[in-house]
């Protein structure tokens, strides 16, 4: 048997947390291991119990989710994906999420099995977005903007790769972009599962990228999909 995935939540509701832990413990191959209200207190417990998973809210007193995720990330001793969980389907949380780090990005209005598919994928190293929040991020990472206002596509921008992508890892990439599941890349590539999560390991490792959704954003971003 492997180790049960352990997740940290992190909400300034206390029922809401509760009820969190409900869904989740009952789940064989789940298990909390922590709770936080504030961000600040994300920070010391992500520190202190080096969970595989952090469901993080947004809005707390002390300091904000954003905020918080961007610290836990950038601390070489914490190694947890981390999932925004929000009542506000806004932009501007969405994309600062990312930006900081986030590997998902999930609204309170989804249903629990919902929560429950969000801690394993993030837990397999893959990223997980609302339905509703996936075509705003390919929409916005897709242009990037000049000073007047202008569009102009992200290939205007460059990345330095580890390694330059072959061929089929930048047509992996594209169907990632386009939200595709392995099994969904597999038959529009005609070529197996196992090949499949091959090379999309091996995008992750030259594009640096820590999961899926890392990696969207950064192909987007450069005009690499």
């Amino acid at each position: 048997m492997t180790d049960p995935i352990r997740v940290l939540l992190v909400d300034d509701h206390a029922m809401l947390r509760a009820g969190f832990r409900t869904i989740l413990d009952i789940q064989p191959d789940i298990t909390v291991v922590g709770e936080a209200s504030t961000g600040a207190e994300a920070v010391a417990a992500a520190s202190a119990l080096d969970p595989d998973v952090i469901c993080m809210d947004v809005q707390m007193p002390d300091m904000d989710g954003i905020e918080a995720t961007r610290r836990i990330i950038s601390d070489p001793n914490v190694h947890a994906a981390i999932a925004i969980v929000t009542t506000f389907d806004r932009d501007d949380y969405l994309f600062s999420a990312l930006d900081a780090g986030a590997s998902g990005f999930l609204l309170k209005n989804g249903g629990p099995e919902d929560l429950v598919a969000a801690v394993r994928v993030l837990a397999a190293g893959s990223g997980m977005l609302a339905p509703e929040v996936t075509r705003r991020v390919v929409q916005r990472y897709a242009t990037a903007a000049t000073g007047d206002g202008a569009v102009v596509t992200a290939s205007a921008c460059s990345l330095d790769l580890i390694e330059p992508l072959t061929e089929r890892e930048a047509e992996v990439l594209a169907l990632l972009s386009e939200a595709m599941s392995n099994a969904e890349i597999a038959a529009a590539l005609f070529i197996g599962e196992a090949t499949v999560k091959t090379h999309v390991s091996r995008v992750l490792q030259k594009l640096g990228a820590r999961d899926r959704v890392q990696a969207v954003v950064l192909a987007l971003r450069h005009g690499l999909a």
